[in-house]
């Protein structure tokens, strides 16, 4: 019985190491594809606008609204101790440093990460994919190289634009709602700002760009067994990926701002 129970513990101990390896050989594959010509310039095209393009409105939405609940909810905690002058300094650094990049790369994940794996495993399931090997056509350089390229590069200009639009929803609903004058709520959110509280959170974007491209291609180029396969793919991919964005982000804040 005490030989069936760690039997039972270890296969699923086993299995997660396996997948960690494969998943951390696909994506050096994928980066060594990245790195050497031949370059498919069209292709990274395409993805680039699909991620940094059609993902704005809903990043844009999701950013101006955060930006607006956290001046709210900062007043309403911060009026109880008289230190309602803190509110800029805690939506722009909130934004900057963490909801934008966060809530960004959530958003994208569930966008982009589910159609790159439902793109891919629909190629792999219907054999198109060995397909393009027939043709002397590297499947990892052509489908899944400028996926993953362009969700790196696109990712920092969604989230730029994220820490904008947060930093904006904060600001309207201060001098409109909360009666801070504007003039001297921009002056604060500029004085706090640092250059480093910008770059970490773009830094995180492309870490979380990566890591969503990576997840979405991984599931889909790896799926089997038909419809129920993609979906399963799809699935993992979207919660996987969420998973390592937060895991990441905890990495990626201790790396600049632990003491």
């Amino acid at each position: 019985m005490f030989a069936a129970f760690l039997a039972a513990l270890g296969r699923p101990v086993i299995g997660a190491c396996r997948s960690a390896g494969n998943l951390g050989l696909f994506a050096l594959e994928a980066i060594s594809h990245i790195l050497r010509p031949p370059f498919y310039g069209r292709q990274l095209m395409r993805h680039f606008i699909e991620v940094a393009y059609f993902s704005l409105p809903v990043v844009a939405l999701t950013a101006l609204f955060t930006g607006m609940v956290l001046a709210l909810q900062s007043y309403t905690g911060f009026a109880r101790f008289n230190a309602q002058s803190a509110v800029a300094n805690v939506v722009i650094l909130s934004v900057t440093r963490e909801l934008g990049p966060v809530l960004a790369g959530l958003m994208v994940a569930g966008r982009i990460g589910a159609s790159m794996a439902a793109e891919l495993g629909t190629m792999r399931v219907t054999d198109q994919i060995d397909a393009l090997t027939t043709l002397s056509t590297n499947p990892m350089k052509y489908l899944v190289a400028p996926r993953v390229l362009a969700a790196t590069l696109a990712m920092p200009l969604l989230v730029l634009v994220a820490d904008v639009l947060g930093a904006m929803g904060g600001f309207l609903i201060g001098t409109i709602k909360l009666g801070f004058v504007p003039a001297s709520y921009l002056k604060t959110t500029w004085d706090v700002l640092e250059t480093e509280d910008v770059v970490s959170g773009l830094v995180k974007a492309a870490v979380f760009g990566f890591i969503i491209a990576l997840m979405g291609c991984y599931s889909g180029y790896r799926s089997k067994g038909g419809a129920q396969g993609v979906g399963l793919a799809t699935t993992s991919a979207v919660v996987m990926a969420s998973i390592l964005i937060l895991a990441l982000d905890y990495v990626v804040t201790e790396a600049f701002f632990a003491q």
